[in-house]
């Protein structure tokens, strides 16, 4: 249930003081505090303490707390202590002081649909029982991976690695700042937000106002570094808690995220982000970035295919210590072929054109997201072995002024997210001209990620193609979360001795018709990644 009141969610205040002293746990500061919403025993609370946390801190019971405002950024919250006949009595009161207006709209937001919430679970439940209703994120998610993805994200060291990135956050700088058009006075959602530095970026082109929705610890350190540059801090409001639960005081004019991971789909953010733009965004409000595409082609790798064979020869042995290991070799085999292959490799061993599967962020719904089907069809362009599927991404920043693409294709400039290829345990033998079909099937699981379906097919070729059939079949299942991280960089690409040279294959994009989207003149042609002349590359083989 989208606002559950079990949700954790978290408020920076410039000031809180304490109105009555009679508490155990007396609090006052002027400096930096913070305010909790979370559920403790099945008792649904507000606490309120110091930045960083210490022993002193308010709890208030949400059910019986109120909250007034005194001005823009003064409000003061009580909570009943007992009755007296007709008359109630308040324990304890906080005198709350905001940084700004809109946190202060922010946090009476909450509030209010907390109590709203509250008082609706108390006219279904029997006494004594508790609600065990879920978020939406929660009924997909599997919690042990929510865990770790969150652990994971809320640490600084994997944030650098991603800002570091220079290809991803140069791009998004500039996708923003060449745009002010679009964020001038406008209120802009950044959708995990992470370190916040897309919320500093808007804020740079002119937003009106950021809320920067965070559902990890970093949250912590996107409240740092955010007050460390007041100039444009004084404009952006941390909230932590999950876009599935928290509630914003106003609509946003534009949505901004990165919720692009391997191969696009890997972490099921992307339903997240759609999420968002239903629960928070403008009807034709922009979303940055607008559509993503998934390139696909065939390739040829015999060095990969027999570095990931070799790696089950160890459970050949006959003589392991006296052990037969061998019974177990076709099941080491097959699980080493399972894991899908991140690394950046040479666009020379693609053997076909690519082609492109479009995902609308504007339009497209979150079931949608759940199972991605894909018909494959290619020409050869040479004689070879297939070894599998290669696959990467881009996506576009439709802005006003500039049309931006952010890519990770082979050949252009290497990101954290690297290239993605699904290797068949059962190679293809196909010739120039030869047909080749299959289908790329992905179904979402409660890991954050999907498991792939991946078959390639080898028709008949020649003056009869028509007539003929298939002549060789080869699928396998892979994984998605589960990659074999290989290098980060393209190795050099040999040619075999008895191999002619022949017209390099260019890895290009599928222009995106009319029914993918309704103004296709925003597609710049060629795209980035179109066009990649491998004659030009340097070849260190």
């Amino acid at each position: 249930m989208e606002g559950s009141v079990g949700q954790t969610a978290e408020f920076t205040l410039a000031s809180i003081s304490e109105l009555s002293s009679s508490s155990s746990s007396s609090v006052a500061s002027s400096s930096p505090a913070a305010a909790r919403f979370y559920t403790d025993s099945g008792v649904a609370e507000l606490r309120f303490h110091q930045q960083p946390e210490s022993d002193g801190f308010v709890n208030v019971d949400l059910q019986s707390a109120q909250l007034f405002k005194l001005g823009p950024v003064y409000s003061v919250c009580i909570s009943e202590g007992s009755d007296t006949g007709e008359e109630k009595l308040y324990s304890k009161g906080v005198n709350l002081q905001f940084r700004n207006e809109a946190e202060s709209k922010a946090f009476h937001c909450v509030f209010e649909k907390r109590k709203k919430d509250l008082a609706e679970q108390g006219n279904s439940l029997p006494n004594g029982e508790l609600s065990t209703s879920k978020s939406k994120f929660d009924e997909k998610i599997e919690p042990s991976s929510a865990k770790m993805y969150f652990h994971y994200y809320g640490q600084l060291l994997h944030q650098q690695n991603m800002l570091q990135d220079y290809v991803r956050t140069g791009t998004y700088y500039a996708a923003v700042i060449e745009n002010r058009a679009d964020f001038t006075g406008r209120v802009v959602v950044d959708v995990g937000a992470g370190s916040g530095i897309l919320s500093l970026f808007a804020a740079q082109a002119g937003a009106k106002h950021v809320y920067a929705v965070e559902a990890s610890e970093m949250a912590e350190y996107a409240r740092k570094l955010i007050a460390g540059n007041p100039a444009l801090g004084q404009r952006i409001t941390v909230i932590k808690g999950k876009v599935e639960d928290v509630e914003l005081p106003e609509k946003a004019d534009i949505l901004i995220s990165e919720p692009m991971g391997t191969l696009l789909v890997n972490e099921r953010m992307l339903e997240t982000y759609v999420i968002a733009r239903d629960r928070f965004l403008i009807s034709n409000g922009k979303m940055f970035p607008t559509i993503g595409r998934i390139h696909m082609a065939p390739f040829s790798d015999e060095y990969l295919f027999v570095e990931i064979a070799n790696k089950a020869l160890f459970w050949q042995q006959q003589n392991y210590y006296g052990v037969n290991l061998t019974p177990l070799h076709e099941s080491a085999f097959h699980g080493y072929f399972s894991q899908p292959v991140v690394d950046a490799f040479d666009p020379r061993l693609l053997v076909s054109p690519s082609i492109s599967h479009v995902i609308d962020f504007t339009k497209i719904k979150e079931e949608e997201l759940y199972e991605i089907d894909i018909p494959l069809r290619f020409i050869a362009s040479v004689g070879t072995r297939v070894h599998g599927l290669a696959c990467w991404f881009d996506v576009l920043f439709n802005g006003s002024t500039v049309q931006r693409w952010l890519t990770t294709a082979p050949g252009a400039p290497t990101t954290h997210w690297y290239q993605l290829r699904c290797v068949l345990s059962q190679p293809l033998y196909i010739m120039a001209g030869q047909e080749i079909t299959g289908r790329l099937r992905m179904i979402a699981h409660d890991a954050q990620s999907y498991t792939i379906y991946l078959t390639l097919s080898a028709k008949m070729w020649g003056p009869a193609a028509e007539q003929g059939g298939i002549l060789q079949t080869s699928s396998c299942k892979l994984d998605l979360k589960e990659p074999y991280y290989r290098m980060s960089q393209p190795q050099p690409y040999a040619m075999a001795q008895d191999q002619q040279p022949h017209q390099l294959i260019q890895t290009q994009d599928i222009p995106i018709q009319s029914q993918d989207l309704e103004e296709p003149e925003l597609i710049p042609q060629p795209s980035p990644s179109s066009g990649i002349q491998l004659n030009t590359l340097i070849d260190n083989a």
